[in-house]
């Protein structure tokens, strides 16, 4: 049984941190911890960004004052806070994870989508060759990977050496 346990364990910790051959990444929306606001630019931070399959996005805010919502492109395109997709607002650190390669669309209720609260997610299926940005961070990704597989493995030593004994 104990065997079971820490295959089970090892197969866990080691596939939370790679899909499709890449990290999953957890982007802020907006840029910050608690930017889902008025006085973000939604369109210039996206354009920075790049969004695969798999990854999370993450929403900080006042849940008193805004929500987020998933919508379709004609909502989020007029500003249509009924009929959406699903409501994403827990309690104002919310997540979402991005499961699909397509575009998502999301917005602020209450009347904030038209002071700028909405933002469309562009998610492509990961890629296995480096892009041109990817290539002049090499030295920072490279070490970033070894740093995450070095952690995998001294949780599963951890996990090991508890069961054993």
């Amino acid at each position: 049984m104990r065997k079971i346990i820490i295959c089970l364990l090892i197969t866990i910790t080691i596939g939370c941190y790679k899909v499709g051959g890449r990290e999953v990444i957890l982007h802020r929306v907006g840029g910050g911890r608690y930017t889902w606001s008025p006085k973000t630019n939604f369109t210039q931070w996206a354009s920075y960004e790049h969004f695969y399959k798999g990854d999370w996005l993450y929403f900080g805010f006042d849940k008193s004052l805004y929500n987020v919502l998933e919508v379709n492109k004609t909502n989020y395109e007029n500003c249509i806070d009924t009929n959406f997709i699903q409501n994403i607002t827990k309690g104002g650190r919310d997540v979402v994870q991005l499961l699909e390669a397509r575009t998502y669309y999301f917005l602020c209720g209450r009347g904030f989508c038209f002071e700028g609260m909405k933002i469309a997610i562009n998610v492509e299926e990961p890629t296995f060759n480096p892009s041109p940005s990817a290539l002049s961070n090499k030295a920072f990704q490279s070490s970033r990977i070894i740093n995450m597989e070095f952690i995998v493995f001294l949780v599963t030593v951890l996990v090991v050496e508890v069961f054993i004994i």
